[in-house]
């Protein structure tokens, strides 16, 4: 936290996460917060280069509780990486839909089809289950014909899914994949400025926890204020600040 003197300290964000970062800001019901004297407020403005401003002072007329992150697209741009590890697991399991169940060349999702789908809906089994039933449930080494009841339907998402879970983490691990620019650098920022920071993603916990503690560090994971996963829900948010605990 800044100094009781300090009169102001700049917090740069590029474009390319500012929206989201605004988005997240919204979100203050998630925490429960006690104005203090000593604490800071953030003030958040657009420049003319469409960058976000953030401004830490000591004596503003309205204080930021808290600034939220999600995990996929705004921490780190893994839009690619999910998708090359779904059509791995399609290859990996030799996932064929109709018409082309009889056909060589295992299910595919390209970069325009994937876009467009992962802005409709959240969450890779959700994407599978809709998929499957637009374009009908596919044959695969998992089952020896395709599944008719929902009782296989769902083991043939939960299998791909696991697969597809690990080979994303795989990925990750690899050491080629590096957070978006700035965001270590905005995190800091607003840490040090005394305002509570978390994250939050539709992803599995696993999933998420690998990512930020190869992208953020363990230190800044665990100085969260808080963090939720997919696989969280009911949290009692006074019972527990961490949160984590709960997935």
């Amino acid at each position: 936290m800044p100094p009781m003197g300090m009169a102001s300290t700049s917090l740069l964000a590029p474009t390319s996460f500012a929206p989201a970062a605004v988005a997240a800001t919204a979100r203050r019901s998630f925490f429960s917060h006690r104005p203090t004297s000593s604490l800071p407020a953030v003030r958040l403005r657009l420049t003319r280069t469409s960058s976000l401003v953030a401004s830490a002072s000591a004596s503003p007329p309205r204080s930021l509780d808290a600034l939220i992150f999600d995990c996929d697209g705004v921490i780190l741009e893994s839009e690619h990486l999910h998708r090359q590890a779904y059509n791995d697991a399609f290859a990996h399991f030799g996932v064929r839909c109709p018409p082309a169940a009889d056909a060589d060349t295992p299910l595919y999702w390209d970069e325009a089809f994937y876009d467009d789908l992962q802005n409709r809906i959240g969450g890779g089994k959700p994407k599978m289950r809709w998929y499957f039933g637009e374009n009908g449930w596919p044959t695969s080494k998992i089952l020896e014909t395709a599944p008719s009841s929902d009782e296989d339907r769902e083991k043939l998402v939960d299998v791909i899914q696991d697969w597809k879970t690990e080979r994303y983490k795989a990925i990750i691990k690899s050491g080629t994949v590096e957070p978006r620019p700035g965001v270590l650098r905005l995190m800091d920022e607003v840490k040090g400025a005394g305002i509570k920071l978390a994250v939050c993603s539709a992803a599995t916990k696993s999933s998420v926890v690998l990512c930020l503690e190869n992208l953020l560090g363990l230190e800044r994971f665990n100085g969260l204020d808080c963090f939720l996963a997919g696989c969280c829900f009911e949290v009692n948010w006074q019972r527990s600040p961490k949160c984590e605990s709960a997935c």
